[in-house]
């Protein structure tokens, strides 16, 4: 089936039950390399993805300016300190709805999460959600969401083959997800309870629980989506 639309899916608590095993880890491993002060209030950094929080907590502790370079041995350590952790698990549906928007939809997927990608790729392994692996996004080399989103758009194009999209819908459990969907001019599908109040605040218009709830229609309807 053609794609003529694409989804832009997050993947930490949106479609892999891994926030606590990705902050245990990421927290271990800043600590393995001496970063030990660490400012733990995710929501009040400008940029929510794993490079920039890193970059700040190494120049907040080494009073030095911050390397892309670091990141693979960051990544590496990151990678142990992961699998030493229970297995990751999907989002209730989410290996489903990879299928459905692959199979029965014009819409093209692609993946843009905050993370480091080799942890990204190791929790939709464990959680057996499928992915395409061209087009995923991460924080890698980018600091910001808007980066990373932009990014992962231009891989889905690339690879499904389309000049531009006509509609786009990003998915995320994240109040900096919704902010970066409106800061990009995309829709925006909330997934999760656990931030639901803030997501209301900022005039959420479609909100799942998880995957299970999932109605394409009744989305996209409260989407204003033909």
């Amino acid at each position: 089936m053609g794609k003529e639309n694409l989804i832009i899916f997050d993947i930490d608590d949106t479609l892999t039950k891994s926030e606590n095993q990705h902050l245990e880890s990421y927290v271990k491993t800043m600590q393995d390399f001496g970063i030990t002060n660490i400012n733990k209030d995710w929501k009040n950094y400008k940029n929510v993805t794993d490079s920039y929080v890193l970059k700040k907590n190494f120049e907040a502790n080494f009073d030095e300016k911050f390397e892309l370079s670091f990141i693979p041995n960051f990544e590496e350590k990151m990678i142990k300190n992961l699998l030493g952790l229970t297995k990751t698990k999907e989002i209730a549906g989410a290996s489903n709805i990879i299928d459905f928007f692959l199979n029965e939809t014009n819409y093209a997927i692609c993946f843009a999460t905050g993370s480091l990608l080799k942890p990204a790729i190791i929790k939709l392994e464990q959680a057996n959600v499928n992915f395409i692996p061209e087009v995923v996004e991460a924080s890698n080399e980018l600091y910001t969401r808007e980066e990373i989103v932009s990014s992962a758009m231009e891989k889905a194009k690339k690879y499904f083959k389309v000049d531009d999209f006509k509609n786009i819908i990003s998915v995320g459990d994240g109040i900096w997800d919704l902010r970066t969907a409106k800061n990009l001019g995309v829709h925006f599908l909330g997934i999760r309870d656990k931030n639901l109040a803030d997501f209301k605040k900022e005039s959420i218009k479609s909100h799942i629980s998880d995957w299970t709830q999932f109605d394409f229609q009744k989305i996209k309807q409260e989407l204003q989506i033909i």
